[in-house]
């Protein structure tokens, strides 16, 4: 009796069991339904990359003598090339030259400084910082600057002696593998003061320009007349280029390439030789496959 009772009723456990299993599926089911018109929760945010700070380089224009008024435009031409890569600090301030100051720099430019400008500690930093593999960049009167100091006349290159008058002349680009020159036409005409040096420095460094002195009327150096040059110094990088005199100079696209990549090469930046390449006046760009090299006439940037 018992058992034959027993049917109906473990059959009625049983529809109730599978009705009970049903149920946390629809509530599954449901809360699927509502969770997909939800809103996703907010992603964390992705953590900064902390960007590395930029380089620095120092622009010294103090004179003692002579004062270009191309200066400001100097410096404003420095800012605008190298600005983006480098921090740059432009000053007339001698205190700056300490060891510790000079070590967050990478190369030092000297813009048309003149006479003496460094006390004897100041001449010692300075040397220190080229010795640790620091850099110079020179431009124009940077020749005409401690004349009295011979570790600087052998780190520029040579020294200022006389000059003609502001004119047009030939400059034959003879090193054109170097970052500074890598963009210039071999015959590059082009209008500044022509300085006349006390010696040649052909010899103690690479010379990468020299001028064609039949163009010049006034004193020269005769028929070796290097204007531009580089070379590696005591531990350190030294670049000097004689153009830069003119206000005009520093909006010259040929002139703007030609000091952007002599500061890049003393910063360290940049190595010589780079792959030579013909040069369109008018931006320093590469001329297409296959074109002739500009006639020096079509060589003058528009100053």
């Amino acid at each position: 009796m018992l058992s034959s009772a027993a049917t109906p009723c473990s059959g009625f456990g049983r529809r109730s069991a599978a009705l009970l299993g049903l149920i946390p599926l629809a509530v599954l089911a449901a809360w699927g339904g509502l969770a997909a018109g939800l809103p996703e929760p907010p992603k964390p945010a992705a953590a900064a990359v902390p960007t590395a700070p930029k380089e620095r380089l120092l622009v010294f224009s103090k004179t003692a003598g002579f004062r270009h008024d191309s200066i400001p435009d100097g410096i404003a031409c420095v800012r605008e090339l190298l600005g983006e890569r480098y921090e740059i600090d432009a000053t007339e301030d001698a205190s700056v030259f300490t060891p510790s100051n000079l070590a967050r720099y990478k190369a030092v430019i000297f813009l048309s400084t003149t006479g003496d400008i460094l006390d004897a500690e100041q001449q010692k930093a300075f040397e220190g910082f080229i010795h640790l593999g620091g850099g110079f960049a020179g431009i124009h009167a940077a020749a005409d600057t401690e004349h009295t100091w011979p570790w600087y006349g052998k780190l520029v290159g040579a020294y200022f002696k006389t000059h003609p008058n502001i004119q047009e002349a030939l400059v034959r680009v003879e090193d054109r593998t170097h970052p500074s020159t890598v963009m210039l036409p071999e015959n590059w005409r082009r209008t500044d003061e022509w300085y006349v040096y006390k010696s040649n420095p052909r010899g103690q460094v690479k010379v990468l320009a020299n001028l064609d002195t039949k163009t010049i009327q006034g004193e020269t150096m005769g028929e070796d007349h290097p204007i531009a040059w580089f070379h590696d110094f005591e531990g350190g990088r030294a670049w000097y280029t004689g153009g830069g005199h003119t206000k005009e100079s520093f909006s010259e696209p040929l002139f703007r390439a030609h000091i952007k990549g002599g500061v890049l090469w003393a910063a360290g930046a940049e190595t010589a030789p780079v792959p030579t390449r013909e040069a369109t006046p008018e931006a320093g760009k590469p001329a297409a496959s296959g074109a002739q090299p500009p006639s020096p006439s079509a060589a003058k940037p528009v100053g």
